[in-house]
């Protein structure tokens, strides 16, 4: 099962924006074809397209949380790339429901979104994916994104949290499983990272202190995390299979 290191087939969930589209930028200036996909920012996620080297990618839309919508998703990447070679599990929710001052419909409202898009989708996508891979007999890479906070808690996001420790743990089942049909599989647990969506938090006191957790007094960059999501989908990565690669500059350490 010869997996190539160029021109392969990447299925990105969630690239509209963020560390998607720095990840979608990764393997296309590496020389792949992606799939683009997005939720409701259509507008974001043809950016990303636009914004990505080589040709042959595409885009792909829909509502990841729903068991048909994952499988009409995975399906028109397929059919648009001619094939999966490659996933990456990046769409997630994370909304702030601190127990001591959510009220319990929303508590329970919140907690079944981040298990639909956060584990279920992941969940679903893997199936698809890996299956497309068995039967093409050639191998293939699944990475999915977790987070530090998997490890050392989510006070305010405890449903994030959670799911990601779920996401790490389906991924060392999966890698277990499938390492047999010559599929890999990992995690990232990344710390805090730059993105439009968190910068408002990155300035002013708040900043500073999320600055601090790190020993290198600076956040990572979408980019950073991006390239260890691609070597984690080479061939040279195989061995990792079953690894959760920490990427927090030892903001936190697990023993």
């Amino acid at each position: 099962m010869n997996l190539p290191a160029t021109g392969r087939r990447v299925l990105v969930s969630g690239a509209s924006r963020g560390l998607g589209r720095a990840v979608a930028q990764a393997f296309a200036t590496n020389g792949d074809r992606v799939a683009v996909h997005y939720g409701s920012r259509e507008d974001e996620a043809r950016a990303t397209l636009d914004s990505l080297a080589g040709t042959g990618h595409v885009l792909v839309g829909g509502d990841l949380s729903d068991a048909a919508g994952a499988a009409s998703i995975a399906g028109r990447a397929a059919d648009g790339l001619g094939g999966i070679d490659v996933l990456v599990n990046n769409a997630a929710v994370n909304l702030p429901h601190p127990l001591a001052t959510t009220e319990y419909k929303q508590w329970a409202a919140l907690w079944q979104q981040h298990v639909s898009v956060n584990l279920l989708a992941t969940a679903n996508l893997c199936h698809l994916a890996a299956r497309r891979m068995i039967d093409a007999g050639t191998g293939g890479r699944i990475v999915n994104i977790g987070s530090r906070g998997a490890f050392r808690g989510e006070p305010d996001h405890p449903a994030y949290g959670a799911t990601k420790a779920a996401v790490h743990a389906l991924g060392q089942s999966l890698a277990v499983s499938l390492a047999p049909y010559g599929i890999g599989v990992a995690s990232v647990a990344p710390g805090f990272f730059d993105t439009e969506r968190v910068a408002h938090r990155l300035s002013g006191t708040e900043g500073e202190a999320i600055r601090a957790q790190s020993p290198f007094g600076r956040v990572a960059s979408a980019e950073e995390i991006a390239a260890a999501v691609l070597w984690l989908a080479s061939p040279s990565a195989e061995w990792a299979s079953g690894a959760v690669l920490d990427l927090n500059g030892a903001s936190h350490l697990r023993t």
